[in-house]
């Protein structure tokens, strides 16, 4: 079901309509669109729109998933001190960025007398501040988009990359499977029985995804949502008891990591913090949207807490031997196999809301083209076709650690890091800007923007690499054979 502003962009025919999707609207309804300076305050007398402590907790939401589980390989390409620091400075720099773009979509809204702004509107308007760039403005809001598809397509490849991978694991070994969890600071759940190949996994697990992104409303799968968010939660308490009984000395980690690993650092921590998507979303749906930035500031710092401790106590628990995912490391025993069936269930509910975004932005511009009779079965093979592109891509990169590495540095990197600075260079163009917020945005985004080259390089290169690595043994056991 869409919203008029849905059907307006529909009737269009613009394939990057003016409301970006989220799965916050479908899941958390906006409230009726008063004006900018009204939302400044209460909505009296009205019950719609969401608490401070919802918003909190949609907040978290957004930014807590595979990444998190991820973040203790990224300290180990980083090292034991340069890691923990370096996800502290990402972490203030993400909630800044983040500060940047609600401020500047405040500042516009104002401007153009709108309730709120997408993120591809706010950096359209922005652009229309600047004489040179207001010709070319529409391009801003596409731009955006586009990332926007790339990042939430790039997040459902990594989702078909950490089932096959951990639903592998357990299947393998459930000969094995044991009540005692002792740990040998080794990859702990051993492969006893070799099934099939985690590609023939992702092909198993097509039919479900594309049956689950046939629901036509993501209010039908609000309640898995809440199941799926408390599986999540006590599998990450679970995860954060065992690494905390089992930590190891330090001694023999090294403090700081290999220059050509900190990218795939870059890259793992980036994807983690790309929860920039949901912010105005989030703050348009309040009900004192004024107490936004008191939201932000504490669930990023919990957010940021929770990514710097288990990613330094993953990796002090588990050190060379970590993995792409530190579920992999848990060891064989019914209680941990338990808990990666518990939080990849939560990833495959996860799926439809990281896919509607791109499904609702694709899917209207090609259906506006055709005649109502043709809606409904188009819908559902532009569906089915963009789960078996993300389907494919996993199949071709079937590395957990270099895929959420990739999709950082080429996606999240844009969105959380390139464009907020340059939003507020154009959005505040004419209100004048001191030479040192100048210098401060050009950084940031400078940052951004070499992590972007850097960890995609690296990344690509070592895809390659291990790529041919695995052909070549596959080739040797062949010829033994």
């Amino acid at each position: 079901m869409m919203a008029s502003s849905d059907v307006d962009s529909r009737a269009d025919g613009s394939f990057y309509s003016d409301q970006n999707p989220s799965e916050l609207d479908a899941l958390c309804p906006s409230p009726p669109g008063p004006s900018r300076p009204q939302r400044n305050y209460e909505r009296i007398g009205e019950r719609t729109g969401t608490t401070f402590w919802q918003t909190l907790v949609h907040l978290l939401k957004g930014n807590i998933g595979t990444g998190l589980l991820g973040l203790p390989l990224a300290i180990k390409n980083a090292g034991l001190v340069v890691g923990p620091l370096s996800l502290l400075v990402m972490g203030i720099i993400a909630v800044h960025c983040m500060k940047l773009l609600v401020k500047c979509s405040h500042h516009l809204s104002a401007k153009v007398n709108r309730p709120s702004l997408s993120y591809g509107e706010v950096m359209q308007y922005g652009m229309e501040n600047v004489w040179w760039l207001r010709r070319h403005s529409h391009w801003g809001k596409r731009t955006v988009n586009l990332f926007l598809i790339i990042t939430q397509m790039g997040f459902c490849c990594v989702y078909f990359v950490f089932l096959s991978d951990n639903v592998k694991q357990v299947v393998e070994a459930a000969n094995a499977t044991t009540v005692s969890c002792s740990v040998n600071h080794t990859n702990q759940t051993d492969i006893l029985v070799p099934s099939l190949d985690s590609r023939l996994y992702m092909l198993c697990f097509l039919p479900a995804f594309i049956l689950l992104v046939f629901i036509p409303n993501l209010k039908y799968l609000a309640p898995f949502c809440l199941v799926a968010n408390l599986f999540m939660t006590a599998s990450l308490v679970l995860i954060y008891i065992y690494s905390l009984m089992h930590i190891t000395s330090p001694i023999n980690l090294p403090m700081v990591g290999k220059a050509n690993d900190y990218p795939l650092f870059f890259g793992t921590a980036i994807f983690a913090f790309e929860g920039i998507g949901v912010v105005l979303p989030l703050e348009n749906k309040m009900q004192k949207p004024q107490k936004f930035t008191q939201v932000m500031y504490l669930g990023m710092g919990i957010v940021t807490f929770l990514y710097i401790s288990l990613g330094t106590i993953g990796y002090l628990c588990f050190g060379e031997h970590i993995g792409g995912s530190i579920t992999l490391n848990l060891p064989n025993c019914w209680l941990y196999q338990v808990v990666k069936l518990l939080y990849c269930f939560g990833i495959f509910i996860t799926f439809a809301l990281q896919f509607y975004v791109p499904a609702e932005i694709i899917i209207p511009w090609i259906v506006a083209r055709l005649s109502e009779r043709w809606e409904r079965p188009v819908n559902l093979l532009v569906r089915t076709f963009l789960v078996i592109v993300t389907c494919a891509l996993a199949i071709l990169i079937p590395e957990l650690d270099l895929v959420i590495s990739l999709v950082g540095s080429v996606s999240s990197s844009f969105l959380a890091l390139i464009f907020p600075p340059v939003l507020q260079l154009v959005a505040f163009h004419t209100e004048g800007l001191s030479p040192l917020v100048v210098l401060k945005n050009v950084l940031i985004s400078a940052v951004g923007l070499i992590g972007f080259l850097a960890g995609t390089y690296i990344a690509i290169v070592d895809i390659i690499a291990r790529n041919a690595l695995k052909q070549e043994e596959m080739l040797a056991a062949f010829v033994v054979h």
